[in-house]
């Protein structure tokens, strides 16, 4: 018999997981260790027997499978039918929740940050925000699998959540209406003559064929080809695996290596290039066939910061070990890892780490994520913001960095950075615009967008020295 895996390459919880599919060879099971499982059935047989109150066997199972899970890593993880259904429907695109990504550690929620133009971001929860309540449901403790179950529900049900923010003394409350979440993947606008601006907030099924008819619209509408490309990634946590090769595709020569994995299985082992097969749906054309052939050449800037994870860092790692881009911003949030969605059968499933992502010159991304060329820090974030801001490498029981370039954790001593140091420059405060959107913070605007302004800057900086070089 075989096992359909979904390998995930981003975690949206309290809203979507985005997954690829991969089938995998059913195993032989290992010996078991008979020593340790006596051990189990008498602490099995010690609760049955003597806990204060009655106890369900199937309750007392399915924690014992949570927490042999949730020992290994942050996004090991056990879902019954009911998660493991929810699950699978969010495969699909649509699904009843609030648009929040979430991370755990020590026991607890944080968001890594809120999709854009869902029930969540509209709310003003942000990035950082410690959820320490849903409805009348303590936090602490909850897997994260059980926080998406709780925040997750049919569409128009409310849901609130009790959020502790740093820089509030008091703990906010959020009542919030549950919503279909359509997340618009690629969105993109002709910042000035010559120069384009897409945005990936997710990766999705079509997000590689969004992305190139964003390219040609900007094209078409330019009345020329392109002279300078920003490709913003911030905040977007990664979704399909095929989709991150699919983007880095559009820039990249053919059959250049994306990403490759390694792990213990042969299956568990791949490399992933530009071409195709590793990005096209079985039976469809070349989601890129509409991509203006120019792309592969235009000058390009990618903008990524600390929740910029997995499938954005596959491409920004992919498009700076080829030298095809220049990153700007800050540290990307280091989630190196594969996770395998196994069913039991009737029972639900496992979320099961699996292997680790490598960028094409062999660095890992677990733990350490990418450092930008270019440092340039959020002017709209506060300090009080960046201290709450979580990363793969402040998780509990996070996987190792293989090859031992790991970033410190914010409870780290410190240590001697293991790059060389990059440029760092001021960022001054946003300037008063008209043209400024309140109610989205990512409207594509240089003069309230530090960041963006810089990688602008860059662009027309490479167009002089392309002018001066002919």
């Amino acid at each position: 018999m075989k096992k359909i895996a979904w390998l995930a390459a981003g975690a949206l919880a309290g809203g979507a997981l985005t997954l690829s599919v991969q089938a995998f060879a059913g195993k032989e099971p290992t010996a078991l260790p008979l020593n340790e499982l006596r051990t189990f059935a008498e602490v099995f047989g010690r609760i049955k027997q003597d806990y204060v109150d009655p106890v369900d066997d199937k309750k007392l199972i399915t924690e014992a499978i949570k927490g042999m899970l949730s020992g290994l890593d942050p996004h090991s993880d056990y879902m019954d039918a009911d998660a493991f259904k929810e699950l699978r429907e969010g495969t699909q695109g649509e699904f009843g929740g609030l648009g929040i990504e979430i991370g755990a550690e020590d026991g607890l929620v944080k968001v890594v940050s809120p999709i854009e133009d869902t029930p969540a971001q509209k709310a003003g929860i942000k990035s950082g925000d410690l959820i320490i309540k849903i409805d009348d449901t303590p936090v602490r403790g909850l897997s994260l699998n059980d926080a998406v179950k709780r925040m997750r529900g049919k569409p128009g049900t409310k849901v609130t959540l009790t959020i502790a923010r740093k820089s509030e003394t008091k703990p906010l409350v959020f009542t919030l209406n549950r919503a279909i979440i359509k997340t618009k993947s690629v969105k993109f606008k002709l910042l000035e003559p010559g120069y384009g601006y897409v945005r990936i907030t997710q990766f999705q099924e079509h997000t590689t064929e969004n992305l190139a008819e964003a390219v040609a619209s900007m094209t078409k509408q330019n009345k020329q080809p392109l002279k300078g490309l920003v490709l913003d990634l911030r905040d977007d946590p990664g979704g399909l695996l095929t989709s991150a090769v699919g983007v880095s595709a559009a820039f990249l020569p053919k059959d250049a290596l994306v990403v490759y994995t390694e792990g213990r299985t042969a299956d568990a082992k791949m490399k992933l290039t530009a071409t195709p097969q590793n990005y096209g749906r079985p039976g469809m054309p070349d989601p890129l066939s509409v991509l203006p052939q120019e792309t592969h050449k235009v000058p390009l800037v990618v903008l990524v910061n600390g929740g910029s994870a997995s499938a954005s860092e596959i491409v920004a790692g992919a498009l700076q070990d080829h030298k095809r881009a220049v990153l700007v911003g800050t540290q990307t949030f280091g989630k190196g890892s594969v996770q395998s969605i196994l069913p039991l059968g009737s029972a639900g499933g496992i979320k099961l780490t699996t292997a680790r992502y490598f960028t094409p010159s062999g660095r890992s991304i677990q733990a350490k994520g990418i450092v930008p060329d270019v440092a340039v820090e959020d002017a709209t974030v506060t300090a009080a913001d960046q201290a709450l801001r979580v990363r793969e490498v402040d998780l509990e029981n996070h996987l190792a960095n293989p090859n031992g370039d790991e970033a410190p954790s914010k409870s780290a001593k410190p240590v001697k950075p293991a790059t060389p140091p990059v440029i760092k420059q001021e960022a001054p405060k946003p300037q008063d615009d008209k043209n400024a959107s309140p109610e989205n913070p990512r409207e594509p605007n240089p003069k309230q967008d530090y960041q963006l302004s810089q990688g602008l800057n860059i662009l027309k900086v490479q167009q002089l020295l392309i002018k001066q070089g002919n």
